[in-house]
C-alpha cells in the first residue's frame, strides 16, 4: 500500500445538535467530507442520526498523525471531547 506523507490529514467532530451525537472522523479532504456528510452522501451513522454540523476540527502535517490524533480522541470520555469543543467552539 502506497502512503503519501505529504498529505495533510484533519481530525474533525460533527454534531447533530448541541450536546447531542457525536461524530469523531479523520480526512485528508475537510470540506468534501463534511459536505459529504451534510447531504447524507456517505450513509452510515450520520445520515442515520443526522450528524450534519461540523463543530471542531484539527490539521496535521500529515494523514498519519491525524489517524494517531483521532483513536487517542476516541478513547477519550463525551464530557472531554465536549469541553475540546467548547473551547474552540463556544456557540
Amino acid at each position: 500500500m502506497y502512503v503519501n506523507f505529504e498529505t495533510r490529514g484533519y481530525v474533525y467532530i460533527m454534531a447533530s445538535r448541541v450536546a447531542g451525537t457525536l461524530y469523531l472522523g479523520v480526512t485528508s479532504n475537510l470540506a468534501k467530507h463534511v459536505s459529504e456528510h451534510k447531504s447524507n452522501a456517505r450513509g452510515g451513522f450520520t445520515a442515520k442520526h443526522d450528524v450534519h454540523r461540523l463543530v471542531y476540527f484539527e490539521e496535521y502535517g500529515s494523514i498519519e498523525l491525524a489517524i494517531e490524533r483521532e483513536k487517542k480522541l476516541k478513547k477519550w470520555k463525551r464530557m472531554w471531547k465536549i469541553q475540546l469543543i467548547e473551547n474552540m467552539n463556544p456557540k
